[in-house]
């Protein structure tokens, strides 16, 4: 967490909280020692069982603390209090070979947070030593000391502290100067990266009176981490979240940052890690304490931190893995402090800052670490014999084709459809190794090795490359801002980017020449549509070689069905190609301070259609916006209300203040440089082959094996406490997998014992990339089906996403892809007790869609939605497996009469479903989750309500049936989805549900997705 001591007095609020909490630790200039107590004998160590020959490491100076290793492991860099004349600490260089030490910092002010650079020969470190005052500051410091005056310590977050890059030849280079607190940086393991705590992005943020006042008390609630590049001196912010993140270290491969992060009344702090882009940020502790110091062992598999859960003033160290999967393991245990752990990069050594001494001052420790008692109490397998290659779960996403864990025991299961084997299946693919199944994560890994040596050990042949049952994909991963972002009005310096403007995913990447910016309102173009009237807002304005700044989303006080009539219109990408179309060089999207948006600005992955749109497409920060907008005697928000009011019957704009002007005086360049992220996964795909030789037709069965991880992406419905936990997926799609494998064996079974199970072949298939968009089943389709015949190839798809919560009835939907599925399905449900209910529409969110769209009849089983979906209340022990287990024998029982008829079944083509809306401009979030499987009712039917939001903070619950939305009647979910259109961020709806027969009316208040 490395605090620092304060000049001043002050500490209130967050500070006076961090100063409280550790009033009896003396922390050295940003960093953390132990507290002078009482003078007493040395207490006898323990007897720890993941350390050993634990002994003291340094013994000069008032305290000594903070230690870390060059990447050879022949240095260590720690901070002391041992200058003649500073009593505040300096930093230090120590030579394992022969114990020479010697001073690296100027001896000026104070010094903390030393770290090697890779080459073992520039060291990194924080100093105030050109602050003016530094030498005043030493004098007071020393006067008090001998006056025998003892202070507390506070915090104040020094602006004056800045980034240094110690040279071989005795020199300090400064790095990345700016006003505010700069400290606690350390390198990447390239060399390349620093990452660092500041707030120096509150001193030019346009910050809220409040926040004022609070920077100038509290500046600790402003430290965010932020990102340095050495070659180019740039500088970007990597979190944003309110209260203090600090104390960032790198995993050795350079992939995770691990850090703490205090609540914002700095009461509590917990252990974090994020991926170095700023995503998949992830908690790794929940112990509502001072947890802090964390640093990574070298394998990537565990963290170790300090926490003083079991006392005020007692830090022990603990351990945790690297996915915060498993409780905390404590490794100390002895009154005190005990904080501030490294390990060797050999991860043979530990150390630590300890109390530990005769007269309780704070000194470095060492001791032999036993990694293999380390991971046996943790949990975790053996590490890998190279220690270069074995890496964290999270960290190693992006590269590994193998498991990185020991591989999942295969179920012991017996021939034909048994529940309890379907159990085994769901409890091996949910295991907490597979960490949730995210896409290319190495727990998707694990869980595919599962199935395909399932499929083996079953009697299915490898049907996918090599002679593997592995079939490889590759697709767009997203979008990354590569190393030259620029973005600068004439005469001003440039913005800061991802504070002040960013590029979209979706943005031309190149030179942009400097040339004039206009605004143009909302930058709708819309056709006349029923009562409405064709909307042009560039009418009258040249936009040809110009910078066109809009508004996001549509007008605040448009009507409903004006929202519903230009939604459609509304979209980034929409706007964007209206602009490139008149000629524009980029467009500016800004949000408005009146329409509700969380974030300050739109996101870089803006949507998932990675494909570019022809010109630059930027956000911009609201307070750049007026700042630019000031020249011409306007405000953002004096202007967005005029247009807004204007628009309030949707009607023409309101005179006097114009909607579209050209910004005197005001000229842009930019530059945009974005990266394609390349990703592979891969399917896992088996052959039955019921005759002598491979038939030319199949049926296929299917189900996605991915699902969402931790949450990282937008697909996580969690609440605020569950963010950040593993995503389990027991239904989805742990079910539908476990289905697919029974029906193999059975199948399998069937043959072995010599049955004729017909003409076709059956392929079996787990998909990867369902959850980010059917990718893995609509790489296989096109590279197996035939879209202009199918004489060969597929024929039918039979397909099992979320199948394990079986209600009342088991829904099969794309029942009217093909005219005899009805008497199919007849047929094969007469054996058995599943009522069903048969839903034609085939244009399905899931993988039989890849299939329908090539031309092939479909059928998807689904038990329905629930209120655990999409959250890591998605548990093995809520699925009903003997339910599980009757499904798979129907779709046994039809799959063999597919196999068998003499002709495959006919194809149907459906037009979309009408009035089908555009979900992507979709802004408004209510929280209710409708019942897929009741096709048959007036309205939308809810099987649950997401907790904490706005349709359970309104009162509307499971059961209820949405008939009305502000006036609009609701018939299907279609017609829901469409309202939902209509309805604005933070405005009441009236939502009219039927509870029991009975009409009952809610108000219900929107919140927002952005």
């Amino acid at each position: 967490m490395r605090f620092r001591e304060s000049r001043t007095a002050r500490s209130s609020g967050l500070a006076r909280a961090i100063v409280v909490t550790l009033s009896t630790l003396v922390f050295v200039n940003g960093c953390r020692t132990a507290p002078p107590r009482p003078e007493s004998a040395a207490p006898a160590l323990t007897s720890p069982l993941l350390y050993h020959d634990a002994r003291p490491l340094t013994f000069a100076g008032r305290r000594t603390g903070e230690g870390y290793f060059s990447a050879d492991g022949r240095q260590l860099v720690f901070q002391s209090e041992r200058e003649p004349g500073n009593p505040f600490y300096q930093i230090y260089r120590m030579r394992f070979a022969t114990g020479e030490t010697t001073r690296v910092s100027p001896g000026i002010g104070r010094a903390t947070c030393g770290f090697f650079h890779p080459d073992g020969r520039r060291i990194l470190f924080a100093s105030t030593h050109e602050d003016p005052d530094a030498e005043l500051a030493q004098a007071i410091e020393l006067e008090q000391r001998e006056k025998g005056e003892t202070h507390r310590y506070s915090w104040d977050f020094d602006p004056h502290y800045d980034l240094y890059l110690a040279e071989p030849d005795g020199r300090w280079t400064a790095l990345a100067k700016a006003e505010g607190y700069d400290a606690e940086g350390s390198i990447s393991p390239d060399g390349r990266l620093v990452v660092f705590a500041s707030n120096r992005h509150a001193y030019h943020d346009a910050l809220s009176a409040a926040d004022r006042d609070r920077l100038a008390s509290e500046p600790a609630f402003f430290v965010d981490l932020h990102l340095l590049e050495l070659a180019t001196g740039r500088v970007r912010q990597l979190t944003t979240a309110r209260g203090y993140d600090g104390g960032p270290f790198f995993s050795a491969d350079g992939r995770r940052i691990v850090f703490r992060r205090f609540s914002e009344d700095g009461a509590r702090a917990e252990i974090l890690t994020i991926d170095v882009d700023g995503e998949n940020e992830r908690t790794l502790t929940q112990l509502g304490a001072m947890s802090w110091a964390p640093y990574f062992h070298p394998s990537g598999d565990y963290v170790i931190f300090a926490t003083n859960r079991h006392g005020f003033d007692n830090f022990e160290l603990y351990l945790v893995d690297a996915d915060g999967a498993r409780a905390p393991v404590r490794v100390t245990d002895r009154p005190g402090f005990d904080g501030l752990p490294v390990f060797s990069p050999a991860g043979d050594l530990l150390v630590w800052t300890s109390n530990r001494t005769a007269g309780k001052k704070g000194q470095l420790f060492r001791a032999d670490w036993d990694d293999a008692a380390a991971r046996a109490a943790l949990g975790l397998p053996p590490r890998a014999t190279d220690p270069a290659t074995s890496q964290s779960s999270s960290a190693a996403t992006a590269r590994a084709d193998a498991p990185t864990a020991a591989p999942l025991p295969l179920a012991a299961s017996e021939p034909g459809i048994r529940a309890n084997d379907f159990r085994n299946h769901v409890a091996a693919l949910t295991d907490p190794r597979t960490e949730g199944r995210g896409t290319r994560s190495p727990g998707e890994r694990l869980a595919a090795d599962y199935v395909a040596r399932t499929m083996g050990a079953i009697g299915l042949e490898p049907a996918g490359e090599r002679g593997t049952f592995r079939h490889p994909f590759e697709y767009s991963a997203g979008i990354a801002l590569g190393p030259d972002n620029r973005l600068a009005a004439q005469a001003e310096a440039p913005l800061a980017l991802d504070v002040d403007w960013r590029p979209l995913a979706f943005s031309k990447s190149g030179e942009l020449p400097e040339a004039p910016v206009v605004f143009a309102g909302y930058g709708l173009v819309a056709p006349a549509e029923g009562a409405f009237a064709a909307v042009d807002e560039y009418a009258g304005l040249d936009v040809a070689g110009r910078w066109v700044m809009v508004l996001r989303d549509l007008p605040t006080e448009l009507e409903p069905a004006g929202r519903q009539a230009l939604q459609r219109y509304a979209s980034l990408r929409h706007k964007a190609m209206i602009a490139r179309d008149r000629g524009a060089v980029g467009i500016l999207f800004v949000n408005g301070p009146r329409s509700g948006f969380r974030e300050p600005m739109a996101a870089l992955r803006s949507d998932a259609a990675f494909a570019g749109s022809g010109l630059a497409v930027l956000a911009l920060r609201d307070a750049v916006a007026d700042r630019w907008l000031a020249a011409s005697g306007r405000t953002l928000a004096a202007l967005q209300q005029r247009i807004d009011e204007s628009w309030a019957a949707a009607s023409k704009k309101a005179d006097g203040e114009p909607a579209r002007f050209e910004l005197p005086t005001l000229r842009v360049a930019a530059r945009v440089d974005l990266e394609t992220l390349r990703s592979e996964s891969a399917n896992v795909v088996g052959r039955l082959q019921v005759g002598a030789k491979p038939s030319a037709q199949t049926i296929v069965l299917g189900a996605h094996l991915d699902h969402l991880g931790r949450g990282e992406g937008s697909g996580s419905l969690a609440t605020a406490e569950e963010a950040g936990q593993i995503h389990f997926g027991a239904d989805d799609n742990a079910s539908g997998v476990a289905v697919l494998l029974e029906i193999a064996e059975s199948l399998a079974a069937r043959r072995s014992a010599g049955e004729d199970l017909g003409r076709r072949d059956f392929v079996f298939a787990a998909w990867s990339g369902e959850e980010l968009g059917l990718l893995g089943s609509d790489r296989w389709v096109d590279e197996h089906v035939n879209p202009h015949t199918h004489d060969t190839g597929p024929v039918a798809y039979l397909n099992f996403d979320m199948v394990g919560r079986l209600d009342e009835e088991l829904v099969l939907h794309g029942a009217g892809s093909s005219p005899e599925w009805a008497a199919q399905i007849e047929r094969a449900a007469l054996p058995g007790k599943l009522a069903l209910a048969l839903n034609d529409d085939a244009y399905l969110p899931t993988d039989s869609t890849s299939f329908y769209t090539r031309g092939l009849p479909i059928l998807s089983a689904f038990t329905g939605i629930h209120p655990e979906y999409h959250t890591p209340r998605d548990r093995p022990e809520l699925l009903d497996a003997e339910g599980a287990a009757e499904i798979a024998g129907l779709f046994a029982r039809l799959a063999v009469e597919l196999s068998r008829a003499e002709a495959p079944p006919e194809f149907v083509a459906q037009p979309l479903p009408a009035n089908q809306p555009n979900r992507g401009g979709l802004r408004v979030f209510l929280g209710t989750i409708p019942d897929y499987s009741e096709t048959d009712v007036r309205g939308v039917l809810l099987s649950g309500v997401s907790p904490g939001g706005p349709a359970d903070a309104a009162g509307l619950q499971r059961g209820d049936t949405i008939v009305e939305v502000d006036g609009q009647p609701i018939e299907n979910l279609y017609d829901f989805t469409y309202a939902l259109e209509a309805l604005r961020v933070d405005v009441t709806a009236r939502i009219t549900v039927l509870r029991d027969g009975e009409p009952r009316v809610y108000e219900v208040v929107p919140r927002s997705r952005d």
